[in-house]
């Protein structure tokens, strides 16, 4: 059904209803002249066919003769403006499945009317494009989203995520809600209980408040996992989470037990192998070799496929340098302790401004350069067509 049929049967029924004054818009006998430059921004609700309201704002009328403003309004073209409200404000709110079309006057002290503002027409042929996919990481408590920008970039506002429950007999997402809003192509949805599959959905907002179709929705589950840590730049509100310890032989009987492999932990601590730094001119993360043992080189002038493409440490080649944090490329570090070497690899997966993204492996037999990645589950989050 199109967006003009439907908000024409609903006006109807609203105004069938009293919704709006039996008032119409006066002849322009009062003493003011027309509001200027009448606008107009949408609430998003999360059904591109359903904005939640309407927000009007008009240039103030400058005169001491000014009492209130009347907004009109009208169902479609060929209706009559019926008053909507009355304020004392330059803006106005209508909650609900916005009107057609608008417009306002100004009133004096004497009841006296202006002749109407410029009108404005809720047009649904601008609505803005969706973004054409979304897409996730699957990570311990936390599922990363990524998506292409809307094909409509150039009215581009914000996006708003979505979430849902996941009916798995019923292959439905159910009870969804607004998870957060952002200007990146980017999400991070976080705090969430391991094993349970969630739905996500993202939509585009312009400039007026269009809302967008959503993209494809996605299904994740955060789950434990070696793999897709998270690990953020050092500087900001996650400090405690800005570093990286491939093993921390803890009972020291040489072997990788639980709590004691990848660990993420503060970015100030002196033992940890690497921390994220961020370049304060633009923005990029860089890799910082930290423990006095600790050194790293990039794997290959290119990007990898998988972790498992890391095969084998190489024998030399290590430094103290910091490296550049890019997706897809893989990283090998060599890691002394005492008299005791070992190697580790990482392979970027992500980088955002902000945190970073990656798989990775540690070798325990001492001086073995065989890297072989964790065993564990694969990625777990998917497209899926379900009912919102």
């Amino acid at each position: 059904m199109r967006l003009s049929l439907r908000r024409l049967l609903l006006v109807v029924a609203g105004l069938t209803a009293g919704a709006c004054q039996n008032n119409t818009v006066s002849n322009g006998t009062g003493t003011l002249p027309p509001p200027q430059n009448l606008s107009y921004e949408l609430d998003p609700s999360g059904d591109p066919n359903q904005p939640a309201g309407i927000r009007l704002a008009w240039d103030v009328v400058q005169s001491s003769d000014l009492a209130s403003y009347r907004v009109y309004s009208r169902g479609s073209t060929s209706g009559s403006f019926l008053l909507r409200g009355e304020t004392t404000s330059n803006t106005f709110h209508d909650n609900g499945v916005p009107h057609l079309q608008y417009h306002v006057t100004a009133v004096d002290v004497g009841g006296g009317e202006s002749n109407p503002s410029n009108g404005v027409t809720v047009n649904e042929y601008l609505q803005i494009g969706a973004p054409p996919s979304l897409t996730g990481i699957t990570l311990d408590s936390a599922i990363h989203l990524d998506w292409p920008d809307t094909p409509d970039f150039g009215r581009f506002k914000w996006y708003r995520v979505y979430s849902s429950d996941y009916n798995l007999g019923q292959n439905l997402c159910v009870n969804w809600a607004l998870e957060g809003t952002t200007v990146s192509r980017e999400f991070l949805a976080a705090q969430l209980p391991n094993g349970v599959t969630r739905c996500f959905g993202v939509s585009a907002i312009d400039t007026l408040g269009y809302e967008s179709l959503w993209a494809p929705v996605w299904l994740d589950t955060p789950r434990p996992d070696a793999r897709n840590v998270l690990v953020w730049a050092l500087g900001g509100t996650h400090d405690a989470q800005s570093g990286f310890r491939f093993w921390d032989d803890l009972n020291g009987n040489g072997y990788g037990d639980a709590g004691e492999l990848g660990l993420v932990q503060s970015g100030t601590r002196s033992d940890i192998d690497f921390v994220i730094h961020v370049n304060a001119v633009d923005s990029s993360l860089w890799i910082v070799p930290v423990f006095t043992g600790t050194s790293a080189q990039l794997y290959s002038a290119n990007p990898i496929a998988d972790l498992t493409s890391i095969d084998l440490a190489p024998a030399s080649g290590y430094g103290r340098d910091s490296l550049l944090a890019r997706p897809g490329f893989g990283y090998v570090f060599e890691l002394v302790d005492g008299s005791v070497l070992r190697y580790g690899a990482l392979r970027m997966t992500h980088v955002s401004r902000q945190y970073v993204i990656f798989d990775w492996s540690v070798q325990t037999d001492p001086g073995n350069p065989d890297l072989a990645p964790p065993k564990g589950p694969g990625l777990t989050g998917r497209q899926v067509t379900v009912s919102r």
